[in-house]
């Protein structure tokens, strides 16, 4: 059998090319929409993808399983549970899909897999056992967990509430979750817990930076996982639902298109920008359906000098997807402001796999912005400086605010004040703050494209005078 974990690092999202070394067969589990990583890990081993699985409806990502059914002729295995509100409607009547109930079983060369339904962070998802048939195995090896059992933690369940708007599904989806993880208490200890995210990612608040564990190690030493298995279930539902990141605004519109399919590629390929000059950037300024994404990773840089209605999206630490996915309407035509041409190919991968595909168009960052006359800037202070009577706005998390805040501040998490514009204070300037720099320096960027006067307020929380905080 062979087994790799392919790892978007931005995301910090895992799929899994798993294949028959015997038959040359693999599957890919969670693949996401650029498809060429996966074949190039299977062409390099001997295999070629015959399936593709789903674990649940993701959230985060456009998943890449109608591309490899519709355009490569996988069998995509996918989740019938979860009532009618929750399955693959894009795959329904499709030769090539195959639908699973719980402890539904199928294989892929001499490798079984066993489908068992893991419910709480969505209602449909499944967790897949793993066995090496052909290598004599009669027990599984493997729980290709998703987002249900994470190294360090277990899937959140509020997202159908706080990103896609369920009412009321929260507490809910809690208790099943609860029951989930209670349920696996028969499945043998040794098995490798094959998770779909890492550290990074938020769909959980406290994953880990290892990339797999093992079963009985997590039950021993994941604190959620623990509680479930030793804890009432008030406790948990109460502790689980606490403390989660606010979900960035595009998860519902992943949600919508996973479900409903996601959009090909045209002819399969990634979007292919054309380098445009100084002279064409004045069409892209101003323009309702047009956005400029600044790449850069310098946030005093940009502060003192940027395309006039840019947004601080940064490549490096993984900022691009979360500031593009929180602020970036799909249809926009995007401009990408480049450091140099290398960034590219990730940033358009970055898009898309979060369905931004109108990447039309690149530029580096010294040339934009010779053209003083769309050049923008907006001022900068640092947190020792702020001062009593100023309007602020905090970006940090829910959780961050309530631990302390400054007085008076109003509080919407970076990643979603697009979505509650109107809640955004009206004073001119407002001063805009986050726990470190990075958040404030992205939200205040987008404030300045909607045509308010902001102040980034960059440094540590820790240094606002406290005579100000609470």
């Amino acid at each position: 059998m062979f087994l790799r974990q392919i790892t978007d690092s931005s995301l910090a999202q895992n799929a899994y090319l798993i294949g028959c070394q015997r038959s040359g067969e693999a599957i890919v589990i969670d693949p996401e929409r650029d498809l060429d990583r996966y074949f190039k890990v299977a062409e390099e081993n001997g295999l070629r993808i015959t399936a593709v699985a789903e674990t649940h409806i993701h959230a985060d990502f456009l998943s890449g399983a109608r591309e490899l059914m519709e355009r490569h002729g996988a069998l995509a295995y996918l989740s019938e549970e979860g009532g009618p509100d929750w399955q693959f409607e894009w795959a329904k009547g499709r030769a090539n899909a195959q639908f699973l109930k719980h402890g539904d079983v199928f294989r892929v060369g001499n490798i079984e897999f066993k489908a068992l339904l893991t419910p709480g962070h969505t209602p449909e998802h499944m967790s897949y056992l793993v066995t090496d048939i052909g290598g004599g195995a009669d027990e599984p090896i493997a729980f290709l967990t998703g987002d249900f059992i994470f190294v360090g933690d277990v899937g959140r369940p509020d997202l159908l509430e706080s990103a896609a708007g369920q009412a009321g599904v929260m507490e809910p989806s809690a208790r099943t979750l609860y029951a989930s993880l209670r349920a696996t208490a028969d499945l043998p200890g040794h098995l490798q817990i094959l998770p779909a995210h890492g550290a990074g990612s938020a769909c959980g608040k406290a994953l880990g930076a290892i990339a797999n564990s093992v079963l009985e190690y997590e039950r021993k030493f994941n604190p959620a996982f623990r509680q479930a298995l030793t804890d009432s279930e008030e406790r948990f539902v109460s502790d689980i639902l606490q403390g989660q990141p606010e979900p960035p605004r595009y998860f519902a519109r992943m949600k919508r298109d996973n479900r409903m399919g996601p959009a090909l590629l045209p002819d399969g390929r990634l979007p292919q920008p054309a380098r445009i000059h100084a002279d064409q950037l004045g069409s892209w300024v101003g323009q309702n359906d047009r956005v400029i994404l600044d790449l850069r990773s310098d946030r005093v840089g940009f502060a003192a000098r940027h395309v006039r209605g840019s947004l601080f999206a940064p490549l490096p630490g993984g900022k691009l997807s979360v500031a593009a996915g929180s602020y970036v309407d799909e249809a926009a035509r995007i401009l990408l402001v480049l450091e140099d041409e290398s960034q590219l190919d990730e940033a358009v991968r970055q898009l898309i796999r979060i369905g931004l595909d109108r990447v039309e168009a690149w530029i580096p960052a010294d040339e934009a912005l010779s053209v003083a006359a769309l050049v923008g800037s907006y001022s900068r202070i640092s947190t020792r400086e702020l001062q009593a009577g100023q309007q602020v706005l905090d970006v940090r998390g829910a959780d961050e605010f309530s631990a302390g805040h400054v007085v008076g501040a109003k509080n919407i998490a970076y990643t979603r004040i697009a979505a509650r514009l109107d809640e955004v204070p009206s004073a001119s300037p407002l001063f805009v703050h986050c726990g470190s720099g990075v958040r404030a320096a992205i939200a205040t960027a987008y404030l300045a494209s909607q045509g308010r006067e902001v102040v980034h307020v960059d440094g540590s929380f820790a240094e606002i005078p406290s005579s100000l905080r609470s």
